[in-house]
């Protein structure tokens, strides 16, 4: 490596432990960045770890200038995805550059050149590491900071990528609801005859039986989202993985179902906004960090809608709007005063005029990219 623009593996060794602190860098002046959990980032990057990787190719790049980390990228192919859409899609994430598209330009030539080298024709991003993570680009709503488990980056990377030739494969929503402390009079005649008309059960999650109840969110979850553009199905390691973190951090009283004659119909898996603590916590889980971690969870007032889901037949029944008025009212109960819907497909015209419906407003966008190779 010489003191010139260089890009090299990161799997490993000090590389990797530039790539994971590269971010602090670069966001270090910027008041709504939230840093994630060094150690959670060092096990959704470990192999050994996070079942992602038994069913997809990973290899992480950092670019150095003048010997100092500058940039970073991860190059993905999920085998999963491909499979399930039949198609020869290469995938880049956990993106991030200093000001200098020359440094942009170097890691997206890395990740292309490794997905071609692999006969992709086709390289999307970002994914960090697939679309049930965290994944896109901010492209409207940079002035507050992300909610749980959605990214944050600056402006300029809209740039990079448009300058380098990608384009939109796909832009996606998130709502604010800040009447999450009270329901409109017509959302609850809607929820009164769904339950009476369907003799609709609410129940929230049993975490005793949570293996159980984690089945049935899986079952709910894939077949709901099945038709959905770039959707690919979790296998059972992938949702432990998950229910293991959301249980650390979930409320039973929010993880709702709805069940018709026993069977369960549709789900809603909605999470303390966590954010609110993380963000004071600057990514480390030293003693200092413990104990900004049980100050200022005390004090979340946000909720993130992560899981919504219904069986296709029941999806204009009504059943969903009951799940709302449920969560609304344990969220009350609970203290909590708003809640973000999201991620939303900007073309599920269904989801997104039911976020409308229940008071939310439209104020984020995210852009998914992609470039023939």
């Amino acid at each position: 490596m010489n003191g010139e623009l260089t890009v090299i593996q990161a799997n490993s060794g000090e590389a990797f432990k530039d790539f994971i602190k590269l971010a602090w860098k670069i966001y270090k002046n910027n008041p709504h960045w939230v840093p994630p959990l060094i150690s959670e980032m060092k096990k959704k990057l470990n192999p050994k770890i996070h079942p992602f990787f038994k069913h997809s190719q990973v290899e992480l790049f950092v670019a150095y200038e003048n010997y100092q980390p500058v940039g970073r990228i991860a190059a993905i192919i999920d085998y999963n995805h491909n499979n399930f859409h039949q198609e020869k899609v290469g995938f880049f994430g956990l993106f991030e550059a200093i000001e200098n598209y020359a440094v942009a330009e170097a890691l997206l030539n890395k990740a292309r050149q490794w997905l071609k080298n692999r006969n992709m024709n086709v390289m999307r991003g970002p994914m960090n590491l697939n679309m049930n993570d965290e994944c896109a680009f901010l492209l409207e709503g940079f002035d507050s900071p992300p909610v749980f488990m959605m990214p944050y980056n600056p402006e300029y990377y809209l740039r990079f990528m448009e300058k380098y030739g990608m384009v939109k494969a796909k832009d996606l929503y998130a709502y604010l609801n800040e009447g999450i402390i009270k329901t409109p009079e017509r959302i609850e005649k809607i929820a009164r005859r769904a339950r009476e008309k369907y003799n609709v059960k609410i129940r929230h999650a049993d975490f005793k039986k949570l293996d159980e109840e984690i089945q049935k969110i899986k079952d709910i979850y894939n077949a709901a989202w099945e038709k959905n553009w770039g959707f690919v199905p979790m296998t059972d390691e992938e949702m432990d993985y998950l229910a293991a973190d959301l249980k650390k951090i979930a409320e039973p009283e929010l993880v709702l179902f709805a069940e018709v004659d026993e069977k369960p119909v549709g789900v809603t898996v909605t999470v303390p906004n966590y954010n609110e603590v993380l963000i004071h916590m600057n990514g480390r889980l030293d003693p200092i960090g413990i104990a900004k971690f049980l100050y200022h969870r005390k004090k979340i007032k946000g909720l993130r809608s992560l899981i919504m889901g219904m069986l296709k037949e029941y999806r204009l029944t009504g059943i969903s709007v009951l799940l709302f008025t449920e969560t609304a009212k344990a969220a009350r109960k609970l203290g909590y005063e708003w809640c973000e819907t999201s991620w939303n497909l900007e073309d599920n015209h269904l989801i997104n005029k039911f976020d409308e419906t229940i008071g939310g407003r439209l104020y984020k966008k995210y852009r998914i990219y992609e470039l023939e190779i």
